[in-house]
């Protein structure tokens, strides 16, 4: 009996595509494990970081008189150490909570602002929609990366400047899906009849054509969030992100790089590797959630 309502829940709910999605399983292990690994090493107090102690092995925002300067990745030191004595390792394990805070924000405050605004103006059109459509389109014609940096400038270094600046610069996405989908929707037999029957516009709005739009934009947020990442790492880099001494991996990377050609590779090395291996888990999982929505996208792409 048991089996067999499982088996059902199976069937019905697309948990037997999801079996079969390896790429969406494992950008979520790689996802879920750098989460684990932020919560556990990141911050718990004042220049304090770390849940348990021995992780990370070091405090990452310290630095320690008994370690060399600018050593190898070692059995003591599994990735080396930077030039204030401090272990790589530990910055490393600690410096993915800011850059998934960012995008996490970011995309979500993105998301929320984009998506209204997206429904309102698609299902009431004319003039407003015209206005709303224009500025979306001049904000989005930008080169996302640019904008961003300049609109951190403008408001200052720190993490809520990152977060409303990335925010901005993805919102127009989010408008321009959730318009296009409400303009499809909208036309739909089951909105006719739900206005046939006097309902408002708020109740069609809400109740009928923003749930399906719902797919449409789960299936770019994934995307989203991995660029979020790597815009948060090049803010950070830029000196526009979290303060010293805190570990943040593109704030490592702009330290490191000072130290490349002496050949100190891993300074940057294993930085670089948590952001390209962060954002390829969110790739993934964006890869595989728009197969799971869409099956013919995933027999086309596999013919």
């Amino acid at each position: 009996m048991g089996r067999g309502i499982t088996a059902w829940l199976v069937r019905t709910t697309g948990l037997a595509r999801l079996r079969r999605q390896t790429l969406l399983k494992i950008g979520l292990v790689i996802v879920a494990s750098f989460i684990a690994m932020a919560i556990i090493c990141g911050p718990s107090g004042a220049e304090q970081y770390g849940r348990f102690s021995g992780i990370p092995p070091y405090n990452p925002a310290k630095s320690y008189n008994d370690l060399p300067r600018l050593s190898p990745p070692t059995a003591k030191n599994w990735m080396g150490t930077d030039h204030l004595q401090r272990d790589v390792f530990s910055r490393v394990l600690a410096g993915g909570w800011a850059p998934l805070v960012v995008a996490f924000a970011s995309i979500a405050l993105a998301m929320s602002v984009g998506s209204l605004v997206g429904w309102i103006s698609g299902y009431i059109g004319s003039w407003p929609d015209r206005a709303l459509s224009l500025t979306m389109d001049a904000i989005y014609s930008f080169p996302s990366m640019i904008l961003a940096i300049a609109l951190v400038a403008v408001m200052g270094p720190g993490l809520m400047p990152m977060i409303a600046s990335i925010a901005f610069v993805y919102v127009p996405t989010y408008f321009r899906i959730t318009r296009a989908e409400v303009l499809r929707v909208r036309e739909y037999t089951f909105v006719e009849a739900a206005r046939a029957t006097g309902a408002s516009g708020w109740r069609i709005l809400l109740r009928h054509i923003a749930p399906n739009t719902v797919n449409a934009i789960m299936a770019v947020s994934s995307f989203n969030i991995a660029d979020a990442i790597l815009t948060e790492a090049a803010l950070a880099f830029l000196g526009y992100g979290l303060p010293p001494p805190t570990p943040d991996w593109g704030f490592d990377i702009q330290n490191g790089q000072r130290y490349l050609q002496s050949g100190y590779w891993w300074l940057i090395t294993f930085p670089g590797l948590a952001i390209l291996l962060l954002s390829l888990g969110f790739g993934l999982i964006g890869e595989g959630v728009s197969d799971l929505l869409n099956p013919k996208r995933r027999r086309k792409r596999w013919a």
